[in-house]
């Protein structure tokens, strides 16, 4: 690979983005031309799957992720702590359910075994709390600068990273701010998004003129799906500095910041790693046909353009090949609710495909209970359009509203929902009846037994039944500790391996004690 300082040269350069923008609009055009012409449908439902986690040492500090561990399975992602695991895509049925929670567990368990051969461990969490040695904010701001180009010295090393960071910098003053319940920060760095952890499911849609409905349905529930899965409460303790806050600048004590603070600051920490230059990172509009996707996508501000010819090497893919600059694009395409147009189908046979990419979700703290949001996601998506029911037409600023109330509050959120009746609710009792109800109707639409479903629904319902997710468990043992007399920082970090812990041992957060 070339230089990746001189590949960010030539990435901010007026004439790349020119041609990168004429490459995007042509692939568009006979991308477009595919969709209309059937090319992108497909004999059946898929599910695939990205998770992300990160690494720590054995005093439960934030540690880089061993070269070793990415011989298996897994790849990079923005930190050097972070690690990605996908699956490969499956049919949506009982046996391709059962092959992605294999392929997910013997991945994660191949970088766990090599990750301790160097005495590390692999965390399925949403947000690393306890920083290397050197402290979080030392950790997310090293930084050095080669030939007019800033490189975050723990950022994994990527043109494409590097890239994106450069792009983000120029358009804010060469700093970006943080500011969330307790901390108002800067870094000189978008790494600090290196705090998060999500996971990602994907569901192809055999149907294109159909598309739209699944998109719109998606749309209308992130606010009650996210609310069941949030783990993101708290960022590391020594990013928060209580002696120096008043009253007006937000909580004073750690007490009230845990009151005040979002069950998912995920969220906001991503959106402001990147909004501070675009407003990229949102909840999307809806769409009426499926080349919308295709527009929307081509008419976002381009960020770190490449060109193909700079990075592919060996036999591509077909679609790769003629969509490349179309495909690059579409990762800063940074929506919560995000449309893959081609890529990896499912059926023998297939080609291209299309798939929507549910993008809020937090790693959740097993691989069970990864999968049973995979499959509440895609069998509550199966069973609501097939019911062709009325959430589809919520609208827009409804579902964010909704989202953010999640965001902020957890289960404790405002929610808005349409019932299949056609009426409008925020009782949160109605919304998540109709919620699982829904979901065990699309499983059993696509063949998937009671027992499967029990598998991988049931620790959800429990989790609503007893008002209990990761980010209330987090907030409340960080509270017990308080009580205890324990400092802020040692309650942060007590709560945080006994997480570790808990989640190693495979159990679901309803089990915890």
């Amino acid at each position: 690979m070339a230089d990746p300082v001189a590949l960010v040269a030539r990435s901010l350069a007026d004439e790349t983005r020119r041609e990168f923008d004429r490459r995007v609009d042509q692939q568009a055009a006979q991308l477009t031309d595919a969709l209309r012409a059937g090319r992108l449908d497909s004999p059946g439902f898929g599910l695939g799957l990205e998770l992300e986690a990160y690494a720590v040492d054995e005093a439960g500090r934030l540690a880089r992720v061993p070269d070793a561990v990415f011989e298996g399975r897994c790849e990079r992602e923005l930190g050097r702590h972070n690690v990605e695991f996908n699956t490969e895509p499956t049919p949506f049925d009982g046996s391709g359910i059962a092959v992605q929670a294999a392929q997910l567990e013997r991945r994660v368990r191949k970088a766990q075994s090599d990750a301790e051969a160097d005495g590390l461990e692999i965390v399925l969490d949403a947000m690393w709390t306890r920083p290397p040695p050197e402290g979080a904010r030392e950790y997310l701001a090293a930084t050095t600068e080669r030939e007019g180009v800033a490189l975050a010295e723990n950022m994994t090393e990527s043109a494409r990273y590097y890239a994106i960071d450069n792009d983000v910098l120029a358009r804010t003053g060469g700093e970006i701010a943080l500011s969330v319940p307790g901390v108002e920060e800067t870094f000189p760095s978008l790494l600090f998004e290196s705090l998060t952890s999500s996971v990602q499911p994907h569901v192809q849609i055999p149907d294109v003129e159909a598309f739209p409905r699944y998109y719109n349905t998606a749309l209308g529930t992130l606010g009650p799906v996210l609310a069941l899965a949030t783990n993101s409460p708290l960022l590391p303790p020594d990013l928060y500095d209580f002696e120096k806050r008043d009253e007006s600048a937000g909580p004073t004590d750690p007490y009230a910041l845990l009151e005040a603070t979002h069950h998912e600051l995920r969220i906001p920490v991503f959106e402001q790693s990147v909004n501070r230059a675009w407003e990229k990172v949102r909840v999307p509009r809806r769409i009426e046909r499926t080349t919308d996707a295709i527009d929307r996508l081509v008419a976002d501000q381009t960020c770190a353009p490449f060109l193909r010819e700079w990075l592919a090497d060996g036999d591509r893919e077909e679609f790769a090949d003629r969509f490349w600059e179309l495909d690059h694009k579409r990762g800063t395409y940074w929506r919560w609710l995000r449309t893959v147009v081609g890529g990896q189908p499912v059926a023998e046979g297939d080609r291209w495909s299309v798939r929507l990419e549910y993008r809020p979700l937090p790693t959740q703290p097993t691989v069970a209970e990864t999968v049973g949001l995979q499959c509440l996601v895609a069998g509550l998506l199966r069973g609501l359009v097939g019911a062709a029911h009325p959430i589809a037409t919520l609208e827009r600023e409804a579902a964010a509203a909704s989202f953010y109330d999640a965001v902020a509050n957890g289960l404790e959120a405002d929610l808005a929902w349409i019932t299949a009746d056609g009426d409008r609710t925020s009782d949160r009792d109605v919304i998540y009846d109709e919620l699982f109800a829904f979901a065990h109707r699309g499983l059993r639409e696509q063949g998937v037994s009671d027992g499967t479903i029990e598998t991988y629904l049931g620790p959800f319902e429990a989790r609503w039944r007893e008002r209990t997710t990761p980010s209330r468990w987090k907030l409340e043992r960080v509270r017990d500790e308080l009580d205890a007399g324990e400092r802020f920082a040692d309650a942060v970090h007590e709560m945080q391996a006994a997480y570790v812990r808990r989640a190693g041992a495979g159990e679901p957060i309803t089990q915890w004690s």
